[in-house]
Formats: structure tokens, sequence, C-alpha cells
């Protein structure tokens, strides 16, 4: 096939799936490396913006920089909104002010705020002064907010009518201000004199409904009013506690300033969740774009904490050295009794920590929990000291060391069940985050009472 042949084949195939596509990537690739600015551009303007995102986060970070300085026009605002923030943060380092600017003002306010809040601060106040009075005040309003706040999140664009119109007039004003309308909205809020949400109809409502019904009969009562100043991961809780695909956002007298959508809710819950999940593994950030010194200084912290904790265990394993050296059986079998501890703590762990993510586990029903996981790894305890007790005797043939490391492997296990409910439980009362040190603190626990239940059982029972 020739090479305009398969290009043919790519514009009619790859868009959907250009991403996970070897071939397609690696010709992108083959063409920024000899410059070919006109292939570049074939490969990446039929693609939707997500897609081009996706296939941008597979080059290394320098062809990335060649692809802004030779494409610049292919990074449109949307695709620009679409990237990863390393990825985003060092693509726009290599675009022009005014490139950047035009590119922000076609998007929502809330996804402008997004990518120029990366930006360094002479570059933001360069591209900001490229921007249009308004756009430029919107998104100055939005950044004057904390990070990962509603302020931040919340679009300014929104559809609102007085209380006393009918549909006719919202339907006929909505097409009169085509221009200024979102992208995309979902409900149509209802304000009183004071410009107060009292009520918000959905657009399939408001389209089915008569000309002459009266806005309040159709508004439903809005189930949350949110402040500029609430925490994106709480507003992320009440979008899915109430099924909610748009919320009003007010200022301090109540009146609509802004709207947040269901879009941005779903980034909030990913981004929550993956943090749980990197902090669970002791690292607070993780990107395929970092680089090798901001990796190992990212996880450094956390493996030295490990080491420390690793040494306390094994100052405990110093206590038995006699009894070790005496029966050396102990040695084979005590790190099963801790690795089954460590395992079974995790488990546990990850319940507690998703439970109180997802608000699930409150005081009201801890002690509930508390009993449930204790239950749970004693039962564990006893069905594996079962297992645990007839490979010892057929091991080392010994009645004896298979009591010890039976009993052992029960108290471990449910200790390990207790502390992996105990501490995040702990921590979160102590106001810290329960994902990111639980799991050092459990394995340690583990370890531990693992180590000094089989060897201190073992000392007394068989010495």
């Amino acid at each position: 096939m020739s090479d305009d042949a398969f290009e043919e084949e790519l514009l009619e195939e790859a868009p959907a799936q250009a991403d996970l596509d070897p071939e397609y990537v690696s010709g992108l690739k083959e063409a920024i490396g000899q410059s070919d600015v006109d292939r570049i551009r074939r490969r990446l303007a039929p693609l939707h913006e997500a897609d081009i995102a996706d296939v941008l986060e597979q080059l290394s970070s320098g062809q990335q920089e060649r692809i802004a300085e030779l494409v610049p026009d292919v990074l449109t605002g949307d695709v620009l909104a679409e990237l990863e923030p390393e990825t985003r943060e060092g693509v726009m380092e290599h675009l022009d002010p005014s490139h950047l600017a035009a590119a922000i003002v076609d998007l929502d306010s809330d996804d402008a705020t997004e990518v120029i809040e990366e930006l360094d601060a002479d570059v933001r106040a360069a591209v900001l002064a490229e921007m249009p009075d308004q756009e430029r005040e919107a998104v100055e309003s939005s950044l004057a907010f904390d990070d990962e706040t509603a302020g931040r999140l919340m679009q300014r664009e929104f559809v609102a009518a007085p209380d006393f119109w009918t549909v006719g007039h919202a339907l006929d004003h909505m097409r009169r201000t085509e221009a200024e309308l979102p992208d995309k909205f979902h409900d149509l809020f209802v304000v009183d004199a004071g410009f107060r949400p009292v009520g918000e109809i959905p657009v399939c409502l408001l389209l089915s409904a008569q000309r002459d019904t009266e806005l309040t009969e159709l508004m439903l009562t809005p189930r949350i009013k949110v402040a500029p100043e609430t925490d994106q991961e709480e507003v992320a809780y009440l979008f899915q506690k109430y099924h909610l695909v748009s919320a009003p956002v007010v200022d301090e007298a109540g009146r609509l300033s802004g709207m947040l959508t269901i879009d941005d809710m779903v980034d909030v819950i990913s981004e929550e969740n993956e943090e749980d999940l990197l902090a669970l593994a002791g690292v607070n950030e993780a990107s395929l774009a970092d680089t090798v010194m901001s990796a190992t200084r990212a996880r450094a912290p956390w493996l030295l904490l490990n080491l420390a904790t690793a040494v306390l265990a094994s100052g405990f394993i110093a206590l038995f050295e006699g009894s070790i050296e005496q029966i050396v059986a102990l040695a084979v079998l005590m790190p099963i009794v801790a690795s089954m501890g460590g395992n079974a703590g995790t488990q546990s762990l990850a319940v507690a920590v998703r439970a109180l993510a997802a608000r699930d586990l409150t005081s009201a029903n801890a002690s509930r929990v508390v009993w449930r996981e204790l239950a749970t790894g004693t039962l564990n305890g006893l069905l594996f000291a079962v297992v645990m007790a007839v490979v010892t005797i057929i091991w080392f043939q010994s009645l004896e060391l298979a009591g010890v490391i039976a009993l052992a492997m029960v108290v471990n296990l449910a200790c390990a069940g207790l502390s992996g409910i105990l501490i995040p439980l702990g921590l979160q009362r102590a106001g810290a985050d329960p994902a990111v040190a639980s799991s050092v603190f459990v394995t340690t626990v583990t370890d531990v009472i693992g180590f000094v239940a089989f060897l201190g059982l073992a000392t007394w029972v068989l010495l």
C-alpha cells in the first residue's frame, strides 16, 4: 500500500482509536522527526479533541514541544482542555500568548480557568491581556477562588429567567441570545426579583410544555445551592447523592452567579479516586509525564518511612534471635504469618478508605463496621489456621509447631482486620487523610504483631 493510500485509510479508520494504534502513533512520530507539517496536520486534524489529546500523551515531551512549534493551530482550546495537566503545562510553554488567548476565548469559563491557571504568572498576565474584557473578567473572578473549590469549577455561562415569565418568553429569549448561551446546558434556572434561584426546569420539560405555561408551574425546587467556597469533593458527593446534572452557584447574598455541571463532577470524582488509589500506594502524585527525578522525590519519603517501620519490625525479630537459632523452622514460617496479616489488613483498609471517601462509614455505624471487620479477620484467621496447621504437620512433623502457627495466624488476622478499620478512622478524626498514611501503619502493626505472636508463642511453647 502506498503512503498516500495508507494516509487515506488512517483518516477513515484511525480517529476513533488513534492512540491505541501503535502504527498510527509511530507514523506521527516519524512525521514529527521529519518536521513534515502537512503530514502531522493530516493525522491530527480529523481527530476528535479528546483523541488528539490522547495521541499527544503517547509522545515524549520533546515531540509534544515540536507539535506546538510546527502545528499550533491544531492545539485548540478544546484540545488543551482535554490534556492531562502535566502535558498541558509543557505544551503551553511553547505557544504564543496570542494563540493561547484565542484558544481560551472559545472555551466555557470553567474550562478556560482550568487551562489558564497552570500558566506561569507572567505568561498568564500576557494571555489575559490578549483576551476580550468580558472573558478576562470571568476568568479572573474564577481565579480569585481557592483551588479545588466550586468557584474554580463553576461555569459563568448559564440560562436564567424571571419567575413571572412563561415558557414562550423563555424560549424566545434563548433564541434571541443564542450566541451567549452555554455550549451545553441541561437546566433553566428560575430567579426572583433579587436574582436568587427559586427553581430549575430541565430543558426537556421546557421544550415539551405549552408556550403559555407559567415557569413557576414547571419549576422544581433546587436540590442544592452551592457556595463558591465549597470544596469540590463535597459538591461531587452531593451530585452523586441527589443524581444531579447541574446545580446553581450562589454568592453571599444568594444571587445566582454560575452553575456546576455533571461533566466537571465526573472529572472531580475520577481525580479524587485516583488520588486515594495513589495515596494507598504511598504516592501522592504520579503521571507518565514525570521525570526520573520527580518520581524519585515523590516516592522516596514513603519508602524511607517504610524502611523505618521495617527496621522496627526487624528489631522485634531480633528479640527472639536465640529461639530462631534453635528452631530453624521458625525462620521458614514466620514470614507467612506476617504476610497473611499484611494482606488481610490491606483488604480491610481498602474497604474502610473507600467507605470513608463515599461517606458510607460514619460515627453512626462505625462500631458495627469495626466489629464486622474484627469478626471477619478472626474467621479468616481460624480458616487459614487450620490450613497452615496441616501444612506445618506435613512439612515439619510437629504438632506443637502447628499449634503455635495456627494460634499466631488467628491473632494476627484478627488484629489485621481491626487495625485496617481503626487506623483510617483514627487518622480521619485527627484531621489527616486516611488514604495517605494508613497503609504504612497497618502493615507495621501486622508485621510486629505477626512476628511477636508467632515467635513469642514458639519460645513459650517449644523452648
